[in-house]
Order: C-alpha cells, then structure tokens, then sequence
C-alpha cells in the first residue's frame, strides 16, 4: 500500500511539474528550424507565422533557416534537440513524407523522433516556363518537348525534392518526355537560373512562384492541384490540360522532438490554431498561395503525416530516385 501511495504521489508531481512547465512555457526565444534555404517558399510561410506565435505567446518565435540533405539537416536537428518545447520544425512534405522512401540512410525516423504539434496549409505548385518558351499551355509544351527530344530541361531544388518528384510525374504521365533534370539548392537559385534562360521549365511552390508568375517574369502555364488557384483563377490546372489526376503539392505543420511534455505540444497547438483563425494570418497565407488547414489536433497532424508517407513511397519508387 505504502508504495503505490508513494508512486501516485510521484506521479502526481510529475503532473503538476509539467502543467507548470507549460504554465511558464515559453520562458525565452523559441527556434523554429526551416529546413531550408532562407527566401524559399518554406521560410515565406515559416515567417509569416512565427511573427504570429511571437505575438500570440509573448516570446520571440526566431526562424532559422538550416537547409541541406533535402531538408534532413534541419529536421535532425530538431529531433536529437531537447524535448522542451524551445526547438520547433517546420517541417514539409520533403521532411517527413518524401526523404523516408527516398534516402537508404535517414538520420531520423520521421513518425517516432517527433511530437506532432499542428497542421499549418497546403501548398500548390505551378508549372513554369521562361517567358521565351514558345509553349502557351500544358498541351503545347509537351509537343515542343517531343518534338525537340533531350534539348530542353527543368529545374528542382534538389535531387529527390517534391518539385523534382513534380516533374518526374509530369514526365511520367505526358507519356515519358526526354527532357533533363538540373537540380538546384533551393528554389530561389531554381527560379534565378529559369528567369535567366537556363532552364526551360520547372514547377515550383506559390510562395515563391505566384509574384513571379504574376509580375511577368515567368509564365505559369498550369497549377499543380486538381482545384485552380484561388490567386490565378483564370489559370487551368494540369490536371484540366489533358493530364487527368496530375497532382503535387507541399504541405507544412510544426513539430516538436518526440517526448515534448504534451501540455506544452497542446498549447502550441491551440496557439497555430488561433493564428489561423487570424484573417491577417490567412490572407497572409493566401497571398502566399497556401491554403490553410486550421482545425488541426496533435493526433491528427500524426494521422497525416502517416498516409503522406504511404502516399508519396510509390511515386518514389517509380520515379527511380534514391539517394545513399
């Protein structure tokens, strides 16, 4: 009796430890790792609600860019970090869905070294060409490309990335183009090398995508989701071009290393969730070219991770990219 006493009594404590921890939580600046280069369609969208948890939570929420390996630097960081709640992923589906199926080696297991905290938006994707391009649409890029076999390329920000797995699909499903892969760090030299006239064609995020599609520079030819931009409503999908189904697209939601104290992942939660209810927020958002998802629970931002994981292994494989 004496010492199931004494271990309610320790469990009692540990409770009222960590309702405490999260009482005070946060006591100073928290990370909020972006996995990737600073500028790029990840970070857009990490600023904007970082600069809202800052002001929603009363601590600075710091961004810091640490890309590299497909984003797998940045999320390992996070996942040998300390279980406090002071060192944040905003992961993608690169971190977390894609790299499993894509890389022999993961430093992390993208389920198990983490604490799902929330779901933040959905990202589409545009197909970009430069302007010079003589293709207007969907239909004649691809009879420019067949016609021209292994003269024209895309670009990606990287082997393996959603944006490569974006065109490998598109290649896929246009009936096996001969066109070249010419991976980038990061889709802001990406997008630099196809305003130049490197690279022909390449689909990116809204983020980064929209302004530049919008001012002229580049020329969107397609959206990568099966429902329009809300941003470019005149714009077709490519799915309504001819090629039924095409569907890529990112995704963001934040996530603690594994055993965060659960009071502390919940009052995250509540807080990504209230920024989201925020029209500043959301118009931010939107403007950006993301589509919000509020509403989303610690166990279902896990649910979600899961089926991405399942989604994307199969496209992986048939795609052919792995990475040692």
């Amino acid at each position: 009796m004496a010492y199931r006493l004494l271990g309610a009594a320790f469990a009692a404590l540990i409770v009222a430890g960590t309702t405490a921890c999260a009482d005070d939580y946060p006591a100073r600046p928290v990370q909020l790792i972006v996995p990737f280069a600073a500028g790029g369609p990840t970070d857009i969208v990490g600023r904007i609600m970082g600069a809202k948890m800052s002001e929603l939570l009363h601590q600075q929420f710091v961004v810091e860019d640490k890309g590299g390996a497909g984003g797998n630097i940045g999320a390992d960081f996070v996942a040998k970090s300390a279980p406090d709640g002071y060192t944040l992923l905003f992961a993608t589906v690169s971190t977390n869905a894609i790299n499993p199926g894509l890389y022999k080696h993961m430093p992390y297991d993208a389920v198990r070294d983490f604490a799902a905290v929330g779901r933040v938006g959905v990202t589409p994707t545009l197909l970009l060409v430069n302007p010079s391009v003589a293709a207007t649409d969907v239909k004649s890029l691809i009879a420019l490309i067949k016609a021209n076999p292994g003269k024209f390329n895309y670009g990606s920000s990287g082997v393996g990335s959603i944006l490569h797995l974006c065109g490998e699909e598109f290649k896929s499903m246009a009936g096996g183009l001969d066109i070249t892969h010419v991976p980038y760090k990061g889709s802001a030299p990406m997008d630099t090398d196809l305003m130049g006239g490197q690279t022909t064609m390449a689909f990116d995020a809204t983020p980064t995508a929209l302004p530049l599609a919008q001012s002229g520079k580049l020329r969107a030819l397609g959206a990568g989701m099966l429902k329009r931009l809300g941003a470019m409503p005149d714009l077709p999908t490519v799915d309504e071009q001819g090629l039924k189904g095409y569907e890529c697209y990112t995704w963001n939601a934040v996530l603690a290393p594994a055993r965060t104290p659960k009071p502390v992942v919940d009052k995250l939660n509540t807080a990504i969730n209230q920024a989201l209810a925020d029209p500043a927020v959301t118009s931010s958002l939107r403007k950006a070219g993301v589509d919000p998802t509020p509403g989303s629970t610690p166990e279902s931002t896990t649910d979600f991770v899961k089926n991405e994981i399942a989604k994307w292994a199969p496209i992986i494989k048939a795609s052919g990219a792995q990475i040692d």
